[in-house]
């Protein structure tokens, strides 16, 4: 990592476990950046920046709940009077899906598409405007290769993961005059506790480890490398092991693609 997040404010949400939790320890131990971290869990955010060794001056622990996206302006506004300013906004935060689509109740449907997609924009939306007043600015969202193809028991998943590209592939274009940067991050298989959470058809968790998941990228390679493509200012970036081979596949030989999906029990 070179200087890129030096003395920058960078806010990550999802930031108490998994991907999130990795991106701080990573900033924390490479870079001077000032940290918010964001997340349902308060007390699971101090420990995440305990962990990471980032000194009281060096990080805000920030509690946001993606599917309350009413509240966004009012959070935003916090955040930025801690520190004065939002450089990098992280969007990492997100929900899970392990159901097949005709069992699937369409409450989690809407809950699905209200965090993974409808919360992110909200928060985007809302620090975009102090980012413009400061000369500019760098938005990621964490997609998933899910949002490049779709597969068996993550269609509302991958719904979600798919407007997220249509919505910030525009933004990207729209703010192109404003300075304003945004990289789409697409990550197959990491080890975190993502399937564990995801949602089932009538809205309980999973509550177990897929066997992907678990032979996944370790979560601190993946932040690295996500880091890493942050740092060049990437449009988009897919990150993990051969899955990543199904955004040529979906590209240039779709038919074969979708042979392999419908064969695939998880994707």
């Amino acid at each position: 990592m070179s200087n890129y997040f030096d003395h920058k404010v960078v806010w990550v949400t999802g930031a108490s476990s998994g991907i999130g939790e990795a991106l701080v320890k990573e900033l924390a131990v490479k870079s001077s950046a000032k940290i918010i971290l964001s997340s349902r869990n308060k007390d699971q955010l101090n420990a995440v920046a305990q962990k990471a060794g980032l000194e009281a001056n060096r990080f805000f622990v920030l509690p946001l709940d993606l599917e309350d996206y009413k509240k966004m302006p009012d959070v935003v506004e916090e955040a930025v009077e801690k520190f004065g300013k939002i450089d990098i906004l992280i969007n990492n935060a997100g929900l899970s899906q392990r159901s097949l689509a005709m069992e699937t109740d369409i409450e989690v449907d809407k809950r699905l598409m209200d965090i993974d997609f409808i919360g992110t924009v909200a928060l985007t939306k809302s620090v975009l405007p102090y980012m413009i007043r400061d000369g500019g600015g760098h938005i990621a969202v964490v997609s998933s290769l899910m949002g490049v193809f779709g597969a068996p028991m993550r269609s509302s998943y991958a719904a979600a993961k798919h407007a997220l590209h249509g919505f910030f592939d525009s933004l990207r274009a729209e703010l192109y005059t404003k300075k304003i940067t945004v990289t789409i991050i697409c990550p197959g298989f990491v080890q975190t506790n993502i399937s564990i959470n995801a949602l089932t058809g009538n809205g309980s968790l999973q509550g177990t480890m897929d066997d992907a998941t678990s032979k996944g990228m370790p979560a601190d390679v993946f932040a690295g490398k996500m880091l890493a493509a942050i740092e060049k200012k990437k449009n988009q970036a897919s990150i993990g092991g051969q899955e990543v081979m199904g955004t040529y596949l979906k590209r240039f030989f779709p038919s074969l693609l979708a042979k392999i999906v419908r064969k695939a029990k998880v994707v």
